[in-house]
């Protein structure tokens, strides 16, 4: 791989897609999983206030946490360990493993920056793969404006509305996104009977806190996941 030529790409953009990064058979192991949690119609964890507000219909999984090894492999990758220095620097820490699943004919994600930006050195990283693929025909693409991560605050305003200079990623079965935890990013609307999904493998530079995506910022408001509340709303 190209250490250097992605983390240039990715200090530029906030984020990088590789292509084809892992097997697919270990993908179809991992799709499996994700079918077997959540089933046909799993219920939301957030409340419907929540939901409305942030226009995101996610429900969060975390096999990692239940002991459930059958993600580890992906985190232990030497490639995925090696770029993730290169991104972070020594000492970077590894935070936890998210599955993200919509189920289909949601709304998909508002848009959203997973933590604060008024500090640019302290930010997590998304470290994505894709179990399957993201078409157009399906919905669920993740939408990205390039350079936001240096921006500084999303823009108040409509939290679905496109923005100037947005780019709609299609990742493919086995791709690696990484994402940048300041970049002005969404999910697009997720269509046409069926479910979709992404796993979040996060870290952060070292000395980040933990609870660095505790509060996140919408167009519309920042809020605050450890306490289920709106911390600051927001208006354009």
């Amino acid at each position: 791989m190209e250490f250097a030529a992605l983390k240039e790409v990715f200090d530029r953009d906030g984020y990088v897609v590789i292509d084809d990064m892992f097997e697919p058979t270990m993908m179809d192991r991992l799709e499996c999983s994700i079918a077997e949690h959540f089933g046909d119609r799993p219920g939301f964890l957030h409340d419907d206030h929540f939901i409305s507000k942030a226009k995101t219909e996610v429900i969060p999984w975390f096999p990692q946490r239940e002991g459930i090894g059958d993600f580890d492999g992906i985190e232990q990758d030497p490639r995925v360990r090696e770029l993730s220095t290169r991104v972070l620097g020594d000492g970077w820490e590894s935070q936890y493993c998210m599955v993200m699943f919509s189920r289909a004919g949601s709304s998909g994600q508002a848009w959203h920056q997973d933590c604060d930006p008024s500090d640019p050195e302290r930010y997590n990283l998304n470290r994505l793969v894709y179990t399957r693929d993201i078409r157009d025909e399906t919905g669920g693409q993740p939408v990205v404006v390039p350079g936001s991560h240096r921006r500084g605050l999303l823009e108040a305003g409509d939290p679905m509305a496109d923005l100037e200079g947005q780019v709609v990623l299609r990742p493919g079965k086995g791709s690696l996104v990484l994402l940048h935890g300041h970049t002005w990013h969404r999910v697009l609307p997720v269509v046409n009977g069926a479910n979709r999904s992404s796993t979040n493998f996060r870290a952060a530079p070292k000395g980040t806190p933990q609870d660095i995506t505790d509060v996140c910022v919408y167009r519309n408001m920042r809020y605050r996941f450890s306490t289920a509340e709106v911390v600051e709303e927001r208006v354009s």
